[in-house]
């Protein structure tokens, strides 16, 4: 007994680095609702709250998020609203710590009693080694400001990390993870569309894990089946099968930012669509979507009508075959901007500040409208003193630059490179397949989730913040040693000998064999 309670105690020692960090995260977050109790709104806001009251289909973009505030809405709080956000946050931290760790503990097992003998830093190592790298999710005030926002990213964040936490799980996958990995990536592209297409990093991720045709195939159904009901449901409220309306909009706005309609030649019909940008503050898409220059003001239906839609459309694709060394600058300049150390006043000189704590808050007649039918009594944006004080000196001093990111992004793509010797043997390909089967998958999605946006939309920095978990784990799975056997603590090791054998590489475990590994799947 007191031996258990002894390696109980040092496990839970192990562990103290990370709870260090998710003390000073849970607080700064307790700190932020006492000063803010109600959220902070955007200009997309009232349109979630408004589907989520309605309990319909947004019009825009999906409804993942307005079921999860529907399912809230019986507390009328906007209180619990933003703590369950902020919980959500604080998850995606415990997550990015689980994979790092679970891969650190394979790379460098304990005994099978959960000893580690005279190997005693192999305890503690993992903890180490993986609380930092929960830092940048937990601790920048952008990420609590994201979770405070009555806005879709937080969840999103945490629905994509945990179906790369489900693909990655195990090395040899079953088939319920696989369904698991899929029911979240849908519910995650059910939040924000530009999670759709991301299904396809994790299906080439298993591929590679050779996670077998029943974990893909599940993967496959469970993420068809609540895609295709959410359509389904579309086309029941607005008589078309699709997750939104304004599928092409976006598009649009991205091309605004080159289009020439001296090159594209577009026809008569289209031409209304010409991008004009009369204030040189806004970013050419904004302008091109929201400002009196929109083409969209003169067409039926706003952004929404299929007349807008299609014109849209068809503007879109024009202007990329006509111009797409034009496109691609601009794509490549917009994912770069995610690196700069200093945020910049874009897509306007006010919508970057609305990611700050403010030091007081303006409130709209549109807002408290349709505020009062989700909480009566506690919408309007309040900022209470002295909690917000410290919430804003914590701003001040706790912004982490993009150029961390790009850090992460680089030390998560080069960090496999000394894996090239393994096991005695130098192996050419061995940090690529070291890479492909472990980092390959949360660094892909941290990339996807880069460019995407630059891609289809613009760039805007509450897009850059999602990529940052998916990035911290890509760099610890690309830092660590593959996965090992669990040693015999008990067998001493003797001067001169080596803890294995040198002349034979350890066999990779497979999952019936050991508990251990289980964890041997998130370093591949």
């Amino acid at each position: 007994m007191r031996e258990k309670a002894g390696l109980a105690g040092r496990s839970a020692v192990a562990h103290l680095p990370f709870a260090c960090v998710l003390a000073v995260a849970v607080w700064i977050r307790v700190v932020a609702v006492k000063g803010y109790p109600a959220p902070m709104w955007f200009g997309d806001s009232p349109g979630y709250l408004r589907a989520a009251i309605d309990l319909r289909p947004g019009e825009t973009r999906p409804s993942g998020y307005p079921l999860t505030l529907w399912l809230i809405k019986p507390f009328h709080s906007f209180t619990v609203m933003v703590s369950v956000q902020h919980a959500i946050g604080v998850l995606t931290g415990v997550l990015v710590y689980v994979l790092v760790w679970r891969a650190a503990r394979a790379a460098w097992p304990l005994g099978p009693d959960g000893d580690a003998g005279r190997w005693a830093w192999r305890r503690y190592v993992p903890g180490l080694i993986a609380a930092p790298l929960t830092l940048p999710v937990l601790l920048p005030v952008h990420q609590v400001a994201l979770e405070h926002m009555l806005m879709s990213d937080s969840l999103f964040t945490f629905l994509l990390l945990a179906a790369v936490t489900a693909a990655l799980w195990r090395r040899r996958l079953t088939w319920w993870l696989g369904a698991l990995a899929g029911f979240f990536a849908a519910w995650a592209a059910l939040t924000r569309s530009a999670g759709l297409p991301l299904v396809a990093v994790i299906l080439v991720a298993m591929l590679l894990r050779r996670a077998g045709w029943r974990a893909c195939a599940a993967t496959v159904v469970a993420f068809s089946l609540p895609v295709m009901g959410y359509m389904a449901w579309f086309h029941a409220e607005y008589g078309q099968y699709g997750l939104a309306k304004a599928s092409g909009v976006w598009l649009y706005g991205r091309t605004a930012d080159f289009a020439d309609c001296r090159v594209i030649k577009p026809r008569p019909e289209l031409a209304v669509m010409c991008p004009k940008n009369s204030d040189p503050r806004m970013s050419p898409a904004f302008a091109a979507m929201w400002t009196r220059d929109s083409a969209f003001r003169d067409i039926p239906g706003w952004i929404t009508g299929p007349t807008g839609n299609e014109l849209a459309s068809e503007f879109a694709m024009d202007a990329i075959k006509a111009q797409p060394g034009d496109y691609a600058r601009v794509v490549v300049r917009d994912t770069f901007r995610s690196f700069e150390w200093e945020r910049k006043p874009y897509p306007t000189p006010w919508t970057w500040l609305q990611y700050e704590f403010p030091e007081g808050e303006a409130w709209a007649e549109k807002q408290a409208v349709i505020a009062a039918r989700y909480d009566p009594g506690g919408g309007e944006p309040r900022v209470v003193e002295p909690w917000a004080g410290r919430m804003r000196g914590y701003q001040d001093r706790m912004a982490m630059p993009g150029t961390f990111l790009g850090i992460l992004l680089l030390g998560g793509l080069v960090a496999a490179l000394p894996h090239v010797r393994s096991g005695g043997r130098w192996r050419v390909l061995g940090p690529v397949r070291h890479w492909g089967t472990g980092a390959l998958l949360p660094w892909g999605t941290s990339l996807a989730l880069l460019v995407i946006p630059a891609a289809t939309a613009d760039f805007d920095y509450r897009y850059v913040l999602p990529a940052v978990p998916f990035a911290c784990v890509a760099f610890g799975l690309a830092l660590l040693p593959p996965p090992r056997r669990p040693c015999a603590a008990a067998s001493p090791v003797g001067p001169g000998q080596s803890e294995e054998p040198e002349s034979k590489e350890p066999e990779e475990p497979e999952p019936a064999e050991s508990a251990e590994s289980e964890g041997a799947a998130t370093s591949g």
